[in-house]
């Protein structure tokens, strides 16, 4: 009788994630043609910016009801407290505050969603959106600080860049938190770029973060089309749920700790497999995030300059580089290519602002923002030696690598290969959750290495350092070549 209720459980649980996911699709196919719309309809040339941040306020909310019903109300909650914060304290303090109130309202609603109603459960998860909105309000709030209580010599070309020198009226706070385009999946943004964007002065020159001035001030006098673009990502979007929905159930992560598979499978075969399962859950990724890009570009707004060619970039607000990230050669560049933006948001509230170990902090803040799952917390700790690890080995091994092409393409391939199964090692415990499965996870891993990869391992560190040698006796050599050419 348990195991029957346990099943009928499980199927409930299943049922109810398939229709929020349904759901959310649907309503981002909705905000899509919504998004349409809204640029050519209510274009800034023939529209004030008052009725655009209006209409694209009402439109998210309705997406937000709709999707999550009364557990949308905490978007409201969340945002209305740290607009008190903000108008009510004092500037020199307001960011540090606003920080504290947002991210700990958002901790708490995902405290209660994990501990109290599902616990490993994706089904319609409110707390999604708000972690968006703590992006952009606690951006904001330090945007502002910046604005008006910093002299420009204090601050970064970045920080002149997006600081505010107003205080947002309450319709423009919400508009930028809950616009329809961005409510369901983000991306986060600026709150200049969107106000550019909703004012229509987005498409003339940007700041050299961004783009070249010249190559803008060639062509900014026609408008661009983002059509080609958009149906560009809808066709990835297309490609990456395809992929996601053929791959997924057949190489489930949970497997890589099921005793038979490990005591059955020889340990390289296990690598193997955990990269191919970790592949096969990227393109859920890639459509949600691709999708979120291609309606705010469909509005409008993700404008970014020109290339060279003089065709129109559209990458703003992009989220994500797939080929970057799948052919990723160290651990960084993984990282720099995934979730882009907020990658960004952490380096601008955190690693550029915390006086005492930046990286740390980082990988805090982010583990904490993730929610309350041990597994996030495992992973952004082994992300913090792995980052440490990976900077010691470009800085010490890789010049050797570099004396000739050929050389150079075989440390290519041998970091790729090593960041894909770095990174598979370190994101396993943020899908498998909870401590048990982790833990098991590393156990696993560990009794692997000790037994089965000790000599591989020697073996592998006995040709590197033989090569090494190698590499270190030609650079000399050329050295003196080079000297002896110069001499003459």
């Amino acid at each position: 009788m348990q195991v029957i209720h346990r099943k009928s459980i499980h199927f409930y649980h299943s049922l109810l994630c398939l229709c929020a996911q349904v759901n959310f699709v649907a309503c981002q196919l909705f905000a899509l043609l919504m998004a349409v719309w809204f640029r050519i309809y209510l274009h800034p040339s023939k529209t004030s910016p008052f009725i655009r941040h209006v209409v694209a306020t009402l439109l998210g909310f309705y997406l937000a009801l709709f999707c999550f019903g009364w557990y949308s109300l905490h978007f409201l909650v969340q945002s209305g407290l740290s607009y008190s914060v903000m108008v009510f304290a004092g500037l020199e303090n307001m960011h540090k505050y606003c920080f504290i109130v947002t991210l700990g309202y958002l901790i708490l609603c995902q405290i209660t969603r994990v501990y109290v109603f599902d616990y490993g459960m994706y089904s319609a998860d409110f707390t999604g959106p708000m972690m968006v909105i703590t992006q952009k309000i606690t951006s904001m709030a330090f945007e502002i600080h910046d604005g008006l209580t910093k002299r420009e010599g204090q601050l970064t070309p970045g920080q002149k860049y997006f600081a505010i020198s107003r205080m947002p009226s309450l319709l423009e706070y919400l508009s930028y938190n809950c616009n329809f385009m961005g409510i369901l999946a983000g991306p986060t943004c600026s709150y200049n770029d969107y106000k550019a964007f909703i004012e229509g002065t987005c498409y003339q020159p940007r700041h050299q973060e961004n783009a070249n001035g010249k190559e803008n001030g060639k062509y900014k006098q026609t408008e661009p089309s983002p059509k080609n673009d958009v149906i560009s990502k809808l066709c990835t979007c297309a490609i990456s749920l395809a992929v996601y929905l053929s791959l997924y159930k057949l190489l489930p992560v949970e497997r890589s700790i099921d005793d038979d598979f490990v005591n059955s499978t020889p340990f390289h075969l296990q690598v193997v497999y955990l990269y191919l399962a970790m592949l096969a859950l990227r393109p859920k990724y890639y459509f949600v995030w691709t999708l979120a890009d291609a309606i705010n570009n469909a509005a409008g707004f993700g404008f970014n300059g020109y290339n060279k060619d003089g065709s129109p970039r559209w990458d703003l607000i992009s989220n994500l580089r797939i080929l970057d990230i799948e052919f990723a050669t160290s651990f960084k560049l993984f990282l720099d290519n995934w979730n882009i933006q907020t990658a960004l948001w952490l380096k601008r509230v955190c690693y550029e602002r915390c006086p005492i170990n930046p990286t740390a902090a980082t990988f805090l803040l982010s583990a904490m923002w993730h929610g309350v799952y041990p597994g996030y917390y495992l992973t952004f700790l082994t992300g913090i030696g792995m980052t440490m690890a990976a900077r010691a080995v470009r800085h010490n091994i890789r010049p050797y690598f570099l004396v000739s092409d050929s050389y150079k393409g075989i440390y290519d391939v041998i970091t790729w290969a090593w960041t894909q199964v770095a990174i598979s090692y370190t994101v396993a415990p943020f899908v498998l959750l909870a401590v048990g499965p982790s833990l098991k996870f590393y156990r696993y891993v560990y009794e692997l290495l000790i037994h089965c990869g000790v000599g591989d391992t020697m073996s592998a560190f006995l040709i590197l350092k033989k090569y090494i040698h190698f590499a270190r006796n030609k650079t000399s050599d050329l050295n003196i070549d080079q000297s002896k050419e110069q001499t003459l």
